[in-house]
């Protein structure tokens, strides 16, 4: 395998599997908010600016794994 395709493969490992973990967490913080807006109606509308809080953390890690793979494409 060659340098050029060893950088191809890496990116691609690191994009793939760094998108796993956030798209997992993204459920859990989403069926988390549901029972959670299930069992107190009334408070939605701060249990749902939570959850998009926490959406958004856990979708940074999704992002650095796209910047990783985009350093080993293009810099490396």
């Amino acid at each position: 395998m060659d340098a050029e395709a060893a950088k191809i493969l890496g990116a691609a490992l690191a994009v793939g599997l760094g998108a796993i973990g956030p798209g997992v967490g993204i459920g859990v913080v989403a069926s988390g908010a549901l029972q959670s807006i299930a069992r107190n109606p009334d408070l939605s509308g701060q249990i749902t600016g939570l959850m998009f809080v926490g959406i958004a953390f856990t979708e940074a890690l999704a992002i650095f794994g796209l910047v990783i793979g985009l350093i080993l494409l293009f810099v490396l």
